[in-house]
């Protein structure tokens, strides 16, 4: 049991009206009679909410919530009272998130509460009871109920808006009306399934083991191999652990890696996944298989950094061991200028050689956000002139990979999906 404010304030005039009866009696009276009152109304409430146990709450949320997204959770509470209750709803949230309490009033016997949480950072995230404080239009006593299971939710990389994406490269319209797959059989690579033998097949299609099998001549059916494999590779290292609104790039990089993967699955490519820093950390073969899309969202959901310094001189020997077919490659990582990209420009050099390469790296947005406000001091317009300096190199940066025969894209983390995949598509439709 809990006493609300009104009980003290109650409790207070009474006090104040029965101490001012020594100074004039009938007062003294006064306050003994709603002393008794308070004790009564008191007793009557308790006596109201606890004749039964007439609260229940469910919270009702995704088993997994997206990266950086809103992610819907609901409270649902009900009451069987026979009477309309006041109930505030406190929800024991994981420490990451912080939302105020909410009151409500019952008056339909059922309540639900709508709320959104973004999380920004992956893993898994412990919510606790609903705590729900009932109490009646006399307002002097609360009872608490203690509602929900505790349960455990894991942060994935930013999955809600995948058909989102998936519609933006539909509406690109790259596969031009009236082309479509055209089945020559014996003249291509890519295997599509299993057949009956007709008469005129080459003989040389001819799977052996089905036929076998099943005891009648069966052929494999092959169709032109219009798909590429696309490897994203993402650079944990320190330079990834830059922070915007609550994400590091690391994150930002993660989620345009499962949507881009997904929009190049969907454009019948086959996508894979590097992840790497001082050594090779990750390797995904490229598949387009159904399930696939699984795997490369509970591979993302794992990677954590270790802060150590980006070692390109492995990603070339991991990329020449492990990826023998011409790909496209779209490297995630962060150069902050000229220096530091041509102390790795060598070894990007050796991976563009046989793959196409498209480094994507970061603008800085509250750099340039600096820049643009208006000084107000001679201190601030000089260090506006270095900033400017800063995002010069940037550019440079650009302009040297292109030099070097390398794609380049440089973008902010907010914009980073949709440029991503919109680069891809541009070059999709030129390969």
């Amino acid at each position: 049991m809990y006493l609300k404010r009104r009980f003290y304030i109650l409790l207070l005039a009474v006090a104040l009206i029965t101490g001012l009866g020594y100074a004039y009696a009938p007062l003294y009276t006064a306050g003994r009679l709603l002393t008794l009152l308070l004790l009564l109304a008191t007793v009557a409430d308790v006596a109201l909410l606890w004749h039964k146990k007439a609260i229940t709450a469910e919270r009702h949320l995704s088993p997994r919530f997206s990266n950086g997204d809103d992610n819907p959770v609901t409270i649902s509470v009900e009451s069987t009272y026979p009477f309309p209750v006041s109930v505030e709803v406190i929800d024991e949230l994981p420490p990451q998130f912080s939302i105020p309490n909410s009151q409500f009033s019952i008056l339909n016997s059922q309540l639900s509460i709508p709320y959104v949480l973004r999380p920004t950072r992956r893993g898994i995230y412990s919510f606790g009871h609903v705590i729900v404080f009932a109490s009646t239009r006399l307002g002097l006593v609360e009872r608490r109920y203690r509602c929900a299971s505790p349960c455990d939710v894991g942060v994935y990389p930013s999955f809600q808006k995948l058909h989102q994406y998936e519609l933006m490269a539909v509406s690109q319209n790259l596969r031009e009306p009236g082309i479509k797959r055209v089945r020559r059989i014996g003249r291509n690579t890519d295997f599509e399934h299993i057949r009956d033998y007709l008469r005129g097949d080459d003989y040389r299609t001819v799977n052996w083991r089905a036929t076998a099998r099943t005891g009648r001549p069966m052929v494999n059916v092959y169709q032109d191999e219009r798909s590429q494999q696309v490897f994203c590779i993402i650079d944990k290292g320190r330079v990834m652990q830059q922070a915007f609104e609550g994400m590091t790039l690391l994150d930002y990089a993660i989620n345009a890696t499962l949507a881009l993967s997904y929009v190049a699955m969907r454009k019948e490519d086959r996508a894979g996944l590097i992840t790497f820093n001082d050594n090779l950390e990750t390797f995904v073969a490229a598949d387009r298989r159904p399930g696939h899309i699984n795997k490369l969202m509970e591979t993302l959901y794992a990677e954590q950094t270790d802060f150590a310094e980006t070692d390109f001189s492995a990603l070339s020997v991991a990329v020449g061991r492990h990826v023998s077919k011409h790909s496209l490659l779209i490297l995630f990582t962060n150069f902050m200028g000229l220096v530091s990209l041509q102390r790795q420009l060598p070894f990007l050099q050796q991976i563009a050689r046989r793959h196409r390469l498209l480094v994507v790296f970061f603008d800085d947005v509250e750099l340039q956000q600096f820049i643009a406000a208006p000084p107000s001091t001679a201190e601030e317009r000089c260090q506006q002139e270095v900033a400017r300096k800063f995002v010069a190199e940037k550019q440079l940066v650009s302009a040297t990979l292109r030099q070097y025969g390398i794609l380049s894209l440089l973008t902010s983390p907010l914009e980073l999906t949709v440029d991503v995949i919109n680069r891809y598509l541009a070059v999709r439709a030129v390969t």
